[in-house]
């Protein structure tokens, strides 16, 4: 579809933002989509593409979310891998994230060699339509071997056919305003939390307990370094407190599950010994924007 079309699509969905990332690639004449023109006061869009470049162990070419291009970012150099691309558009700016690992059948050592991503994709929702739309795993691995990494959702909708309708996944971004300067800024800070439908309304960490406030759900987690989990079960539940002694000096994060079976998760938390303070997730008086990476 046009951009047009897709931004109306989900503005009317209520979102606050878009990034549209269609495919670099020579047989498109590596467009970088400009969709400043169709910003307005309640609307604003960022500007990405999905980049490609060879080629993961899998013998695939590589899928690297960027947002946050600048317009005439160049197209790759011959030669060029997947882990140099990637830099290459840090280095100019954007944000990056590690598409759909678990469809990529990406290994660890091809998410170790990305090592410009700011971010791992947790959640496609075309993907999903294949059963590879979770890909919580291998971020859980990364963040044990020292990455510092956050996890973000998306659609991934391409509009055909036979594709899952679009507005299926989203961020929540902590932003003051929709400048999309300001909005680049969050996400790359990690500022953000992920959902296919609940809301979490605050993540806090003190005296060595997680409290969650969100939407009504039927279930909250905690889970994170270590195999094993916090679990409170319910009807309507809005309000939780859990313990994270049992992830030591690792790492925790929150994941949501209301009746329909939508999910929300929250970025990683890393914890820290007494001494120190953890870095945890923090909505309270968040001024919330719903965004997507879309490659159309």
């Amino acid at each position: 579809m046009p951009p047009a079309e897709t931004v109306r699509i989900y503005r009317e969905a209520g979102y606050d933002f878009l990034a549209l990332t269609d495919h670099f690639r020579p047989e498109y004449g590596y467009p970088l989509t400009d969709t400043r023109w169709l910003r307005t006061p309640d609307f604003t869009t960022l500007l990405g593409a999905e980049l490609h470049a060879p080629v993961t162990e899998a013998g695939q070419q590589w899928h690297i979310i960027a947002v946050g291009l600048p317009l005439g970012f160049e197209a790759p150099e011959h030669g060029e891998t997947g882990p140099e691309l990637a830099r290459r558009a840090r280095d100019a700016g954007a944000f990056i994230g590690m598409a759909h690992p678990a469809a990529s059948l990406l290994t660890l050592a091809d998410a170790e060699s990305l090592d410009a991503a700011h971010a791992v994709e947790i959640h496609n929702a075309l993907s999903a339509r294949e059963d590879r739309g979770d890909s919580w795993h291998l971020t859980d691995v990364l963040l044990n071997r020292g990455h510092r990494l956050s996890a973000y959702a998306a659609d991934d909708a391409h509009f055909q056919p036979q594709d899952p309708p679009g507005c299926l996944a989203w961020v929540q971004v902590r932003a003051e305003s929709l400048d999309p300067d300001a909005l680049l800024a969050a996400l790359i800070a990690g500022h953000y939390y992920s959902s296919t439908g609940p809301e979490l309304h605050d993540v806090a960490l003190t005296d060595g307990l997680v409290t969650v406030r969100c939407s009504p759900v039927r279930k909250i987690l905690l889970t994170g370094c270590t195999p094993g989990a916090q679990v409170i079960e319910g009807d309507d539940l809005t309000h939780a407190t859990l313990p994270v002694a049992m992830f030591g000096h690792g790492h925790c994060r929150v994941t949501v599950e209301d009746a329909a079976g939508g999910r929300a998760w929250s970025n990683p938390i890393h914890l820290a010994p007494e001494a120190e303070s953890a870095e945890s997730a923090d909505f309270v008086e968040a001024s919330e924007s719903r965004t997507n990476t879309l490659d159309a």
